[in-house]
């Protein structure tokens, strides 16, 4: 990859790099993001996409969910399992934000009640 300018520090203020240096940069990073590598290649010589003329894998979808503390994925295929996992996934965050919101007005309704004098012993 390409080397970044970095602002040239003189006395307490860092000099901006100047409009030219700026542009020669992002011309650097299109060069770079031009030469990158069919990302639908999975890299194993034995596979069907190592052939140029095969289409690659195509887009993939993952589902990533955390349960106590542990992470777990599951591929998603594209159609009608992917509108599904959209839907509940959808669901799933309207349903949290539910929970959220019933939280806060609990939390609310604490802080708004007096409080009740202690009985005498």
């Amino acid at each position: 990859m390409g080397r970044r300018s970095r602002p040239v520090w003189t006395g307490d203020q860092p000099i901006e790099p100047s409009l030219p240096e700026i542009d020669q940069q992002r011309r650097q990073l299109y060069q770079e993001l031009a030469a990158t590598e069919d990302f639908r290649r999975c890299g194993k010589s034995n596979c069907a996409c190592a052939d140029p003329a095969h289409p690659g894998h195509g887009s993939r979808y993952l589902l990533t969910m955390s349960q106590a503390g542990n992470t777990k994925a599951q591929q998603v295929a594209e159609g009608p399992e992917l509108e599904k996992t959209r839907r509940e996934v959808a669901n799933y965050e309207r349903f949290r934000g539910l929970v959220d919101g019933i939280g806060k007005v609990l939390e609310r309704i604490c802080e708004a009640n007096p409080i009740a004098p202690l009985a005498p012993d």
